[in-house]
This record gives structure tokens, C-alpha cells and sequence, in this order.
């Protein structure tokens, strides 16, 4: 008999946004999910849950006022959101950004464009780390090829529609956010492919790794 998958349980993604406002986090919750995800496919053997969190705030934790309020961060953001994103190392479990709704002007179209583009960089971030350079699969090196694109072409939309001197009509702006929704389901493809494939990898690196004989007594 197959088992039903059950949600890792959590503090909500809600309780999440509420407690980054509080901190003042610099970073959007929305750019939080994609670098949180790409820390996890991450290969870096210094990757982990308490280092990505802390890189959320330049490298080091706000100041709490009581354990208990650490510990709340801590849970909402480990406990909650991050384990909610490990599911998605299972094709099963595909990847999906946030859901926006704009108006069809200049401000939906540089709204949207920019939170898709962070969300890139947030994933990108949350990949490399530090590193200027990975060692990743093929696969994962194709993604990344087509995130780089589509990053350029979010960011060129969002530039456009960010410049008064720029002319831009209301039909063309129009027609401009349902292709970069579109766009949405390219990078969220690619982000799951690209942890599909950095799992994948460290399974067999793990699978082929030398093994000593014990010593018998």
C-alpha cells in the first residue's frame, strides 16, 4: 500500500513573513523560499539551515529579547519554511514560486519583473554561497544557463517599465505580464531540475564513496 505524503508541519509561510517584517530582514520572503531552496541543493559541504538563516541578515542574527523569542524565529524559519522546501528534492513535489496579482501598467510590470528576478538571484545565492564557481551536474549547469537568461529578460522588462523616459504602451505593457507569467513556469522548471539534479549527484558521490574494513575482535 502506498502512504499518503504529509506537509512537513511548521509555522506557517504567514507566521514566516510576519517575524522576517519584525526582525527587518533585508531580504523579501519571496527571496527567502528560492535562496533557502538553492542552500539545499546546494553541494557545499559548509551549507546548512542556521548558516543560511543568519545569511539573511548579513551573516549574524538579530537581537532577541528573550530565548523565546529566538527560538520562535528559529522554528518558523528552520522547522517551518525550510523543511517545507526540502520536499521539493522529489520530482513528485514540483517547485512553485510565489503567486502575485498586479495591475496591467508600468508598476504591475516592474512588480512582478523584480520579484521574479530576486527570486533567481535569491535561488543563485542560496547555490553558490560565497563561491564564484561550482562543480555541478549537467543538469543543474543547464538550468542555471537558462535562470541566467531569464534573469536578463526580467530585469530588461523591469528597467523599461521602471523608466518614464522609456516609451512603453499600455497594450505592450499588457502584453508584456502574461509572457513574463509564463516565464514563471520556465524558472520554476528549471530551479526543480537543477535540486533534482544536485540530489542526485550527491547520491552517487555518497554511493561510490570508499568504505575500510572493520577491524574484527
Amino acid at each position: 500500500m502506498t502512504k499518503r505524503f504529509r506537509e512537513p508541519q511548521g509555522p506557517s509561510d504567514d507566521r514566516v513573513r510576519v517575524l522576517l517584517d519584525r526582525y527587518a530582514c533585508p531580504v523579501p520572503f519571496h527571496a527567502v523560499r528560492t535562496r533557502f531552496l538553492g542552500n539545499i541543493a546546494s553541494p557545499l559541504p559548509t551549507a546548512s539551515p542556521i548558516a543560511a538563516m543568519e545569511e539573511l541578515w548579513g551573516g549574524e542574527l538579530p537581537t532577541f529579547e528573550t530565548i523565546g523569542a529566538a527560538n520562535e524565529l528559529v522554528g518558523a524559519l528552520i522547522n517551518g519554511l525550510w523543511n517545507r522546501l526540502t520536499r521539493h528534492q522529489e520530482r513528485s513535489a514540483p517547485f512553485r514560486l510565489v503567486r502575485i496579482e498586479v495591475p496591467a501598467t508600468r508598476a504591475g510590470l516592474e512588480r512582478i519583473a523584480l520579484v521574479r528576478r530576486e527570486e533567481i538571484d535569491g535561488f543563485v545565492e542560496g547555490l553558490f554561497g560565497k563561491e564564484e564557481a561550482l562543480d555541478l551536474p549537467e543538469r543543474a549547469h543547464r538550468a542555471m544557463t537558462a535562470l541566467s537568461e531569464a534573469r536578463a529578460i526580467l530585469e530588461g522588462a523591469r528597467a523599461l517599465a521602471a523608466d518614464p523616459t522609456k516609451p512603453a504602451s499600455a497594450e505592450s505593457v499588457a502584453g508584456t505580464i502574461p509572457r513574463i507569467r509564463e516565464m514563471t513556469r520556465v524558472v520554476e522548471r528549471e530551479m526543480h531540475e537543477a535540486v533534482l539534479a544536485c540530489k542526485r549527484a550527491r547520491a552517487q558521490i555518497l554511493a561510490s564513496l570508499p568504505v575500510a574494513k572493520p577491524v574484527l575482535h
